[in-house]
């Protein structure tokens, strides 16, 4: 079945081409959040998509009633109705919809968007001009590619159950709860994420009979940090299972011995009163900022978790291990870039980083529920590319692919651990090179 779904994947390459041709033109006007910058996970529609024919396009859809409810009062959640569940700059939260059919009618699929932080009073005013901190600049339709993909040859697993993307608009990993009265800002990222969650069990979501929450980067981090809550809004008897993609963010030193992530972490955390709502299992015997690192988290999470990661993962390689502030030489530059053109002590630097990955998940990965593809890539988010996500040539580790990887550990057809040799070993990467 593997082999004759790839097979259809390489079909009309002409139509294909053209169509592509004309997507890139819609893209590259909307280019977005440089990859340089700290609090910014994306590149491109390109990069993030990769290569899908004709794919669907989803409308957006604000969560009415939010702002004047402050998430709501339903049989699921508590929330104090002065409080308002909006926006940084003070919008309605939104999220992106396409029904599920047939055997998928009661299977649902959440896909936590990410998009960096924000950690200081400055940087988040700049934010809620942007789609990351305001619906007014989001984009009303947005593909739905890779895992959130329609058709049966590029989403074997999950094209037909009910897929969402709750769109991220506080810059706390859905995690916030403060106000900021003289900036105008509002963290209500944990209000935003109850609010989203109460409006899709009102649109089906609460008969289902299966769930997974996934999410990319900033949102990989979201779905570790909220999948518990997760599963607590289902029966016991619903399979729910939640994945992590390019969310393992390190508590490593940078390239100047220095602790630029953790300096953010720091700030995040602090700004927008993020503490009240991380996982008690780790605020009762570690600092709050070490409490929003997924390394300090993913053994505490009795829910089923997948974590994708690539060992070498671009994001951290350019804005946590190497950002210009550690490198005012520019020492790194030109290894950022491209990995072809770093210096064998910048790889060797880069081999301690994936064992410094490596052992973070050591103790996750010896239970039988969890599951893990950490491949040798220079990579970052790999579940919404369609071309990483499942094509005829997609990444591999012992030749099994993501999508497969991710559908064998969620469905219980074969365990679901997989772990890459070191670079320069893996041939069938999509390794993220810049200009």
């Amino acid at each position: 079945m593997q082999r004759a779904l790839r097979e259809a994947a390489g079909r009309s390459r002409t139509m294909q081409v053209l169509w592509v041709f004309g997507f890139i033109g819609f893209v590259l006007s909307r280019w977005v959040d440089g990859f340089e910058d700290l609090n910014v996970t994306a590149v491109s529609y390109v990069e993030r998509y990769g290569v899908s024919r004709y794919p669907l396009t989803v409308g957006l859809t604000l969560i009415q009633g939010a702002a004047a409810k402050g998430a709501g009062k339903s049989f699921l959640f508590c929330v104090l109705s002065s409080n308002a569940t909006v926006c940084l700059d003070g919008t309605l939260p939104g999220y992106h919809l396409h029904r599920g059919y047939g055997s998928g009618a009661n299977s649902w699929l959440i896909q936590l968007e990410g998009g960096g932080w924000c950690n200081t009073v400055r940087n988040c005013v700049y934010r809620k001009k942007t789609r990351h901190g305001s619906s007014t600049y989001m984009e009303k339709q947005i593909p739905f590619t890779g895992i959130l993909s329609n058709k049966v040859e590029e989403n074997p697993d999950f094209f037909n159950w009910n897929r969402v993307k709750l769109r991220y608009c506080d810059g706390a990993s859905f995690t916030g709860d403060s106000r900021d009265e003289a900036a105008q800002l509002n963290f209500r990222g944990q209000r935003i994420w109850l609010a989203g969650m109460e409006e899709l069990m009102s649109k089906g979501m609460r008969y289902a009979n299966q769930a997974l929450l996934s999410g990319c980067s900033a949102g990989g981090l979201a779905s570790i940090l909220h999948c518990d809550e997760f599963r607590e809004l289902f029966p016991r008897t619903t399979k729910i299972k939640c994945l992590s993609d390019a969310g393992l963010f390190l508590d490593a030193a940078d390239v100047s011995h220095g602790r630029t992530l953790r300096n953010m972490f720091g700030g995040v955390v602090s700004l927008q009163g993020v503490q009240k709502n991380l996982p008690r299992s780790c605020t009762n015997h570690l600092d709050p900022t070490s409490c929003f690192f997924p390394q300090n988290l993913i053994a505490n999470v009795k829910t089923p978790l997948f974590l994708l990661n690539a060992a070498y993962d671009s994001w951290q390689i350019q804005a946590s291990l190497a950002p210009p502030s550690a490198d005012p030489h520019g020492y790194w530059h030109d290894c950022k870039l491209n990995h072809a053109r770093c210096t064998a002590s910048q790889i060797q630097f880069l081999q301690g980083f994936r064992n410094q990955m490596l052992n973070a998940v050591k103790g996750f990965s010896r239970s039988k529920q969890n599951g893990l593809f950490i491949n040798s890539c220079f990579a970052h988010c790999q579940t919404e590319r369609q071309d990483t996500w499942f094509a005829d040539n997609s990444p591999l580790i012992r030749r099994k692919g993501i999508a497969q990887s991710v559908g064998d550990w969620y469905f219980d057809r074969v365990g679901g651990k997989a772990i890459d040799c070191p670079y320069p070993c893996d041939k069938t990467c999509h390794n993220l090179v810049f200009k």
